[in-house]
Order: C-alpha cells, then structure tokens, then sequence
C-alpha cells in the first residue's frame, strides 16, 4: 500500500513514503516557509474550533507484550487505566491494536471490551521488522490524510523507530501522546512527542489526600458523585489548564462514566452540583459575566487541597 506522493524520508526499514503530498492537504494546514507547522491550542483542540479534543489511539501490543514480559510474565497489559487517562483528554474516535493475538488470547477479552479493533498480525516466517510496527505506521498516516477532525494520536509504543511517524504527523499539525513501559520506552521517542505517560504511573491516585478525607464527610450518597467531580477537576488541572468552564467539567465527567446525570444524585442542573461541592470546599467556583455568567471552576477548593 502506497501513501500519497514520492518522499526522500522513509519509515525505517519499511520504505514506507511519509512525506505529505501537499496537493493533498489543505492550505490551511500546510507547512510555513520554515517547514514546520506550529502547534495551536486552543481548549484542548488544534483547529482552534472545538473544546472536545478527538482522538486517535494506536497501540503496538507486540511491544508493549516485550516489555511487559521483561518485567512480569505473569502480569496482564490493562486497557482500563489507559482508555481512563485518555478521556480525561477527548473523545475516543479511533481505536486499534496490532499484533500477533494467537500469542496474547488472555489479553483479547478486555480489548474487545474496550472497543478497540485488533488487527492480526501474522508472525513473519524470518525475523527482523515488526510488522506490527509497519501497519502501524501506514494506519496512521492513512487516517491522518483522512479525517482532519481528528487532531491527536495517541501511540503507546516504547520502539524508536515510531519517532519519524511522530515527526511527520506533528508537522501535519496533530498532537502526539506518547504510551509505554518506562523500561521500554526509547529516550528518542519521548522526546519526540508532545506528551509521554509512562504506564507505570497509570491509575495511581491523584487526588490529595484532603479531598479524600473531605469526600468520607460527605452524604454516601453522593460521594461516588463528588469522587468523579474531584478527579476530573485534578485531571483538567494536570493538562495545564488554570480555569475551566462548568460546560467542559460536565463533558469530562460524561466520557469518563457515560451514565453520569446529576438528576440521578437530586440536583436539578449541573450548576447545582457545582455550587453544592463549592459550599462543602471540595472546588472552587466563580461566575464569568463576559461568557453568559457561566459557571468556572479555578482548581480545588480548600477543604479538598487542604490547608
């Protein structure tokens, strides 16, 4: 298969062309006179008109297997903490994972559960590239050209030779987050990408231990509610963001448990919510004017941070 347009660079070992054709890319989106797009955020999207940024995740599982195995053969990859990290980024449009499964059938169930399309890969009767590698590699320069409202890639490999893909999708104006074993991850792929979660540190628990002292406090009823609130508001607050509005705190909190409704805990709107979790401490919360006097939650309130 065939990318668009001749290149001088190439996927190592693959002769895979990844140099765009810029025929085929929109003017919008195509390199300055220095060659590199710059990045723009813009709440979370690239394109500057969306607040809900859309995602695209690539896992290399043959990789990941290795350096899972180099670890623990007795532990199992788990999807969960991944996909729960990533919804507190956007939404999952895009879901695959390649590799030989016949070798992985304890793992096959819980990425089925996941969503996630598996992709075979048979083993190649001489060794040397992994193919699993190079169909990665295709996929996601395929799916780049293809749809333009999906503005990060998520690759949870530890191989260097993914960095020139993460190169020629960064100047294709994507953001890259990067996936892996701190054991396997290469010093030149991490250094690549826009972001590198080690997946070690996956699902270690974030929020201080004030708010967990305040939360035991708080109604049974609606400490699962408050629980999910605070977690969210930690995870806004880690990918940098100083305010958010109480629309995006909302929309989080929906991708990371689908059922929530705050009807469902007794408050009639959200703005609710909001407003009885800043009386207990555990946000802080203010009104701005300029946008309508929508709710904007600044970060945790005191009796969750602590004093």
């Amino acid at each position: 298969m065939r990318l668009p347009h001749a290149a001088q660079q190439a996927h190592p070992g693959t002769g895979i062309d990844l140099r765009p054709d810029p025929c085929q890319i929109p003017a919008s989106r195509r390199p300055c006179r220095g060659g590199r797009i710059p990045l723009v955020w813009n709440g979370g999207a690239v394109n500057g008109t969306r607040s809900e940024r859309q995602l695209a995740l690539f896992i290399d599982f043959d990789n990941v297997a290795l350096g899972k195995n180099a670890r623990s053969r007795a532990t199992k990859f788990d999807i969960k903490p991944v996909t729960d990290r990533l919804l507190e980024k956007g939404k999952i449009v895009f879901k695959k994972a390649y590799a030989d499964w016949s070798r992985y059938p304890k793992d096959k169930d819980a990425l089925h559960s996941a969503g996630i399309e598996l992709i075979e890969i048979p083993k190649p009767r001489i060794s040397g590239k992994n193919s699993a590698d190079i169909r990665l590699v295709v996929d996601a320069m395929e799916l780049c050209y293809a749809k333009e409202h999906i503005d990060t890639f998520v690759i949870v490999s530890g191989d260097s030779d993914i960095t020139p893909l993460v190169n020629k999708l960064r100047e294709n104006r994507r953001v890259i987050v990067g996936m892996a074993l701190k054991e396997a991850a290469s010093d030149l792929l991490v250094g690549a990408c826009d972001e590198f979660i080690f997946l070690e540190d996956l699902g270690k628990t974030s929020e201080p231990k004030a708010a967990l002292d305040k939360l035991a406090k708080v109604p049974q009823g609606k400490q699962k509610v408050f629980a999910l609130l605070i977690s969210t508001v930690t995870a806004l607050m880690r990918e940098g963001r100083e305010t958010v509005y109480g629309s995006l705190v909302k929309d989080t909190m929906k991708r990371k448990q689908p059922t929530f409704n705050e009807q469902g805990y007794g408050y009639s709107t959200f703005g609710d919510l909001l407003e009885d979790a800043a009386e207990l401490e555990l946000i802080q919360l203010s009104r701005d004017k300029t946008a309508g006097n929508t709710y904007v939650v600044s970060g945790l309130g005191p009796g969750a941070k602590g004093r």
